[in-house]
């Protein structure tokens, strides 16, 4: 397993696209360039940031989340406010940009912070200061800036949703993180990877068998490793074995490994039917009983009712197939 660890967190795969994106990852970290990551929700950009942040460390690493910088205080969580400075302000309190002060802010979803606030943050990443709400005088900091976003800031400069000067300073050292999709080969890692760290002290290992692995790696994970890593951990959450088991897959697995049963069904069939074998459509929402149903019945008529064969086609075991016959009452 190819695993770039910096600090605890762990960029997990040696695909190509990854290992390009290791490279970005130290060069980053030899300079104090603004960084903006690019991609998909739940590719991994905080792991990216802590990881540039960890391979030069200096100074602590704030997270700073836009989108949860709302209503009249987001100015004083971003840079601090001094006693009195409004009503309820009984003391003075230190932001999260002076927190970063000496080490890294990450701004996650920086697509996400309102136009008022982007002025600011265009002193902050242009000058190195800011200054407090209520405060008199300007206060300097050194610090590394990282920000990430899911959307296209070009679209949204053009749409006037984002400061074109504030895209131009972040915009410096960008690094675009691939979706899992386009990294497949990574998934068995990542599985294994997930089913270790996540396993609880004492607990026995667990392993994914072949079929739930080769299920997990043909699914796109539009939520990408966030959502394979919530999927796995689920899994291992319920099992009381050693190995992952198909019925505790999420519902869109479920639905997923029941499409790839009719596809590959349809692929065998063609070429081993001596009649053309075609599959009706099918309705928009099918529920998944009826799916398996309908897969195994047209499987057992393609093979003339031999079992073997169509378990064969259908990529489960024998054992399998005369369960879930009993279970739809097909005979």
């Amino acid at each position: 397993m190819n695993l770039a660890t910096r600090g605890g967190q762990e960029l997990v795969g040696r695909s190509a696209p990854i290992e390009a994106v290791r490279r970005l990852i130290d060069k980053a970290a030899h300079h104090r360039l603004p960084v903006l990551l690019l991609g998909e929700s739940g590719t991994g950009k905080e792991v990216v940031a802590r990881a540039i942040h960890n391979a030069s460390p200096c100074g602590q690493f704030v997270p700073i989340d836009c989108g949860a910088l709302v209503g009249t205080l987001m100015e004083s969580e971003l840079f601090g406010h001094v006693k009195g400075s409004f009503s309820g302000a009984s003391q003075s309190k230190r932001g999260l940009v002076e927190l970063a002060d000496g080490g890294t802010a990450f701004f996650d979803e920086i697509g996400d912070l309102p136009l008022e606030m982007q002025v600011k943050l265009l002193r902050l990443v242009q000058e190195r200061e800011f200054r407090a709400v209520g405060a008199l005088e300007w206060r300097r900091v050194d610090l590394r800036v990282i920000s990430a976003t899911h959307r296209d800031l070009k679209t949204e400069v053009a749409a006037g949703r984002f400061r074109q000067d504030l895209y131009y300073r972040l915009n410096v050292f960008p690094i675009h993180l691939p979706p899992l999709r386009n990294r497949k080969e990574d998934i068995p890692l990542l599985i294994s990877h997930f089913l270790e760290t996540r396993r609880p002290p004492g607990a026995p290992a667990l392993h994914a068998p072949a079929e739930i692995m080769e299920l997990l790696v043909s699914y796109d994970w539009p939520g990408n490793v966030r959502e394979l890593e919530h999927c796995v951990s689920r899994m291992a959450a319920m099992q009381s074995g050693s190995s992952l088991e198909v019925a505790d897959l999420s519902t869109a697995l479920q639905f997923h490994k029941a499409a790839a049963s009719i596809g590959r069904l349809a692929g065998a069939t063609a070429n081993e039917a001596e009649e053309p074998f075609e599959l009706s459509p099918e309705p928009p929402v099918v529920p998944l009983p009826e799916t398996e149903r309908r897969a195994i019945s047209r499987a057992l008529s393609a093979t003339r009712g031999e079992r073997t064969q169509a378990a064969r086609l259908l990529k489960i075991g024998r054992t399998t197939l005369y369960r879930k016959m009993k279970e739809y009452g097909i005979k």
